[in-house]
């Protein structure tokens, strides 16, 4: 008797449109399409980006708690918190993607000199009220690059500049930074057990920074890029004078625009990395016995996606099993053909036709549904091939008689 091919669907999120349950569920549909009677199993990964909070909520049984808090423009939003465990042990999970997203910056105001992480502070703040013992926050999908001074700001920390003014908000503020007063910080935080999940290769500063790896993708144009360079160069010094820290290369520091720094600094946080984490709530080796393929995928595939994001994770950890992976993401970038030198044997665009953004991102659900379709075809013909004498052995070495070289002298016409 034949065995039902094995498939792990194994999505983080795509940012800005979907979450990766939505996600999970559009590859599953593409797939029964082309084989009904695969054996699917679903694996949505929160990155730590959106849906980080429902995801791990539906995945672990919490309940989760609406609160309102300040947006990265100042402006109020409603962001959610989940909770496990009962009164007086109680577990409490934050996205920074909900009270600091990109998604809630629109893209005529997206300017990360000036967007702030007070929400997420706000929301700690709140988790602390709702008697909270141990705090988790995903990283990723942020729309601030502030070094999560605003963040501190909300759990007491003052930033001061040289006449002892209190700065304003925003990472272009730290420029003006010259002291740090952390006498009215929360006392509560000393009782709680702080972790947040991040992209360990995330760091505060250097080329490979996150100012120069990401402040783009949140609007800032060269000059900015510069100046918030040079800002969180003067954040790090006043750190180290005073605090005695060194956080600059210390791996996820640079998480969501810096807020890995500052949770490291002001809350005693500990960076856990973000396939760790997830780790907790899946069991990878578990969902990888027995699969033949692992199809994942995220909003952008390039060249860094190789440093920590969750498709290359993945596929590091199905190639050490010799399963194969295949990924499919919103758009492709730079260097993108590095990627299967990490695991992904291939990739695609969800893509169809050329697109507006808003378009591609309303009407993503659809786009990844059929591509996954179009992709499970293609693979579909490959698998037909492999067991057809007459074309193929089990190596893919063409066995026809004559036809190797009759296509070579079609390829030259």
């Amino acid at each position: 008797m034949t065995r039902s091919l094995g498939i792990l669907i194994a999505p983080s999120g795509f940012k800005e449109c979907l979450s990766p349950v939505q996600a999970t569920m559009s590859i599953a549909r593409g797939l029964q399409r082309v084989w009904p009677d695969a054996e699917l199993r679903l694996a949505p990964i929160p990155d730590g980006g959106e849906g980080f909070v429902e995801t791990l909520v539906s995945l672990g049984g919490g309940t989760t708690r609406d609160v309102r808090v300040s947006g990265p423009l100042g402006e109020p939003v409603v962001a959610r918190i989940g909770l496990f465990g009962g009164i007086g042990n109680q577990t409490a999970l934050i996205g920074v993607s909900s009270a600091a997203g990109l998604s809630l910056v629109p893209r005529d105001r997206r300017d990360p000199t000036r967007t702030s992480s007070r929400g997420v502070g706000q929301l700690m703040t709140a988790a602390l009220g709702f008697g909270a013992r141990h705090i988790v926050i995903g990283c990723g999908d942020s729309g601030v690059h502030d070094a999560g001074m605003g963040l501190a700001t909300e759990l007491g920390v003052r930033f001061l500049d040289a006449s002892g003014r209190v700065l304003g908000d925003g990472g272009g503020e730290l420029a003006r930074l010259s002291q740090i007063d952390v006498s009215a910080l929360d006392p509560r935080l000393s009782a709680v057990t702080i972790e947040a999940s991040v992209n360990a290769d995330n760091v505060l500063l250097g080329a490979r920074g996150v100012t120069r790896r990401h402040a783009s993708q949140k609007g800032a144009t060269a000059e900015q890029i510069e100046a918030l360079e040079h800002a969180f160069g003067g954040f790090d010094r006043v750190l180290r004078s005073q605090l005695g820290i060194d956080l600059a290369r210390m791996p996820g520091s640079g998480a969501s625009g810096g807020i890995g720094a500052a949770l490291i600094a002001f809350a005693g946080a500990k960076l856990v990395p973000r396939m760790q984490f997830i780790a907790r709530f899946l069991d990878l080796d578990a969902l990888l016995e027995g699969v033949d393929i692992v199809v994942t995928g995220e909003g952008m595939l390039d060249g860094q996606s190789v440093a920590g994001k969750v498709p290359c994770e993945l596929a590091r950890a199905a190639a050490e099993r010799g399963i194969p992976t295949i990924a499919l993401a919103g758009s492709l970038g730079d260097a993108v053909e590095t990627l299967r030198d990490h695991g992904i044997e291939a990739y695609a665009s969800i893509l169809e036709q050329p697109c507006t953004l808003d378009d591609a991102l309303r009407d993503a659900e659809a786009l990844l549904e059929r591509a996954t379709e179009r992709t499970a075809r293609m693979l579909h013909v490959g698998m037909l091939l492999a067991k057809d004498d007459r074309v193929c052995d089990a190596n893919w070495r063409l066995r026809t008689p004559g036809l190797r070289q009759k296509m070579i002298e079609a390829a030259c016409v």
